[in-house]
């Protein structure tokens, strides 16, 4: 039930402006078993297909409730809405730059990380419209937009809505969750298999082989589309709209913050709290 609870959390960042459900699965604890298990689907499919299929249902189950929950917010509070993601966003960043030091980091790693945010910077930014609207995809551009979506879920850091933004495909996909389009949904599902499996196995092997340049790279890409959280309707004011969106971000930052290193801080928080006050001498 746990995987199934944690499974819906990720689900969230597959429809949310900024996030990831890559970076959750990181922040859940669950990204490197489930990037192997999806890796080594077909070699130990019993054990790894009990292990997948609750985190699977609950990221569908996220996707599906939460679709409409998002669209609804945007629509109607978009300040406050992406100044909260871009809190979530932000309170990330810690956690990134932990695993990408985890096996070793110099500096020339930092040029990696420079490299990676400047091209996200020329695909995600400047050139946010190199690939045509996509409005009514066909069999294959449905089974694609399957590949693409389980590429920003397994990708640390890839925004699934800048991606797809990117590639001319994200109203389509949020239209075809929220219509329950079929048409669409069930060669998309293709896609995610076959890609999961394939891009999965990809990652795992360049983690591997090259933990420290992989990990740069993503947080690169990561870094790059940060500025795309706000749009020229984030602008603050003295008005409570601008008020509520500064409460947001903090409380965003807060959240991920504290979730990034769970374990870590409940156990200083306990045992702050177990301290007893000490007696003053007596003279």
């Amino acid at each position: 039930m746990i995987h199934f609870l944690k499974g819906i959390v990720a689900g969230i960042g597959g429809v949310s402006p900024g996030l990831s459900g890559s970076v959750l699965l990181i922040l859940l604890g669950l990204y490197h078993q489930t990037l192997e298990a999806l890796g080594t689907l077909l070699t130990r499919f019993k054990s790894n297909l009990r292990f997948l299929l609750p985190i699977v249902l609950g990221m569908v189950t996220g996707v599906l409730l939460f679709s409409k929950v998002i669209d609804f917010c945007l629509t109607n509070y978009e300040m406050p809405t992406r100044f909260c993601f871009l809190g979530l966003i932000l309170g990330t960043i810690p956690l990134f730059y932990k695993e990408v030091r985890k096996e070793g980091f110099s500096k020339g790693y930092w040029l990696v990380i420079l490299g990676a945010v400047a091209l996200g910077a020329w695909m995600f930014n400047a050139h946010p419209t190199l690939f045509p609207l996509v409005t009514d995809p066909n069999l294959p551009q449905s089974i694609f937009l399957g590949v693409a979506v389980v590429a920003t879920a397994i990708v640390p850091g890839l925004d699934p809505a800048v991606v797809l933004s990117t590639l001319g495909y994200y109203e389509c996909y949020v239209r075809s969750l929220a219509d329950f389009d079929i048409s669409v949904l069930a060669p998309m599902a293709i896609g995610v298999a076959v890609g999961g499996i394939g891009i999965s196995a990809l990652m795992t092997a360049l983690f591997r082989r090259f933990y420290t340049a992989t990990f740069s790279v993503v947080f690169g890409l990561f870094l790059s589309m940060i500025p795309n959280m706000l749009n020229e309707s984030c602008v603050l004011g003295r008005d409570p709209q601008s008020i509520l969106s500064v409460i947001l971000i903090f409380l965003g930052f807060a959240v991920s913050f504290y979730l990034g290193d769970f374990h870590a801080h409940n156990a200083r928080i306990r045992a702050r709290l177990s301290k007893s006050p000490t007696d003053p001498k007596k003279e």
